[in-house]
């Protein structure tokens, strides 16, 4: 979902709880049905970066620069918007990217570390240093295998670390390719965009990679998921794109109706669009699986929308990483997506692929559920 986002070394720090203010709570969009509310995080210097739904029904979050004196942390949001910061051991960490594990754990990239860490949802954390030196960890999923997966941004590789902490690097054939965003895909592959490359690579659990090169020139591909319709959905940064890819490799460009919007962040959501930031556009936006987009302006100016993610509420939630705050879509019918009719899209549009939905790939984002009535 979507790349891009003190203490000393090893000193345990208890972590601090916040409730936003009450006029925070207020602050709302209302655009045919959606409204958004924002919460602020405890420091207003913070960057919420990454974020994703948690284990324990709370929603997680990155914070690089944490309160603004070198203490990066790990937080968590309840649905009712209830803060609680983790700083992270070392206040040369740099969290970005955030996955919910097989292990029933959160697991983020460290570039700052060049580690990948794992945090309790009590709030312990774990680091294991990547072997390839500054290889930039770049974002981090889960695979069907088992295993996290994530891409290195600066020695062109992806690789896989098991619960345990067991690192495998494999090298991207595309020299200088810059692996960014990294998603499972439904036939049970893991997928990732290379940016400077305009390819999206395709990475098999024994590590073979196939690599699709993306219409656009330049368009720089950054992050990328899997869609309830069965497809691949990635952003195209610099061609002002959102754009899908099936299972067998062909691609279908949608431009975004705002010029220079910066399309980022992008999501799976529980009311079968996929959801996706325009940080330049200060929006959020959806899209359906045949290529309708609606723009959703966010209360506060210049917040640049980043990453977003589906909540464990059945409501989509993103940073704001220029405003220090947290969002939340909150979509007309709340309740999470059932995946029997995930897939199954084809018929309204036949650029997609009936591809079957393992329920290993919904559970993780609460999208395994039926829609509340």
């Amino acid at each position: 979902m979507g790349s891009s986002e003190g203490a000393g070394a090893g000193r345990p720090r208890a972590p601090r709880g916040r409730r936003p203010a009450a006029e925070a709570l207020e602050g709302r969009c209302v655009l045919s049905g959606v409204t958004i509310t924002e919460f602020p995080v405890p420091n207003p210097q913070s960057t919420p970066s990454g974020i994703t739904p948690g284990p324990d029904g709370n929603v997680w979050f990155t914070d690089p620069t944490g309160d603004g004196l070198n203490n990066p942390s790990v937080d968590k949001i309840t649905p009712s918007g209830v803060v609680t910061e983790y700083p992270l051991p070392s206040p040369s960490a740099y969290p970005y990217s955030i996955i919910p594990g097989p292990d029933k754990n959160l697991w983020f990239t460290d570039e700052g570390t060049n580690s990948i860490g794992k945090i309790t949802t009590s709030g312990v954390v774990t680091e294991y240093p990547i072997p390839t030196p500054n290889g930039e960890p770049g974002s981090i999923t889960f695979g069907l295998d088992g295993n996290l997966w994530f891409t290195e941004l600066n020695s062109d590789k992806v690789a896989k670390i098991t619960t345990a902490g067991v690192i495998t690097e494999y090298p991207v054939p595309t020299p200088n390719a810059e692996p960014s965003g990294i998603s499972p895909g439904p036939d049970k592959n893991v997928w990732f965009t290379e940016t400077n490359a305009d390819k999206i690579g395709k990475i098999t659990p024994s590590g073979v990679v196939t690599e699709y090169p993306i219409p656009t020139p330049n368009g720089g591909p950054a992050l990328i998921t899997f869609g309830l319709d069965g497809n691949m959905w990635f952003t195209e940064q610099n061609a002002n794109k959102v754009a899908k890819i099936t299972t067998a490799g062909k691609v279908t460009e949608f431009a975004t109706p705002t010029p220079n919007s910066g399309p980022i962040g992008i999501a799976p959501g529980p009311d079968g669009d996929v959801w996706f930031t325009e940080s330049n556009a200060n929006k959020v936006a959806s899209i359906t699986p045949k290529g309708r987009i609606t723009e959703y302006a966010t209360p506060t100016p210049n917040s640049t929308p980043f990453q977003i993610a589906p909540g464990p509420d059945g409501n989509m939630w993103f940073t704001e990483i220029s405003a220090g705050k947290v969002g939340r879509v909150n979509l007309p019918n709340q309740g999470a997506y059932s995946s029997q009719t995930a897939g199954s899209s084809s018929a309204e549009d036949p650029t997609s692929e009936e591809v079957a939905m393992p329920p290993e790939l919904l559970t993780p984002y609460y999208l395994n559920k039926k829609p509340q009535s």
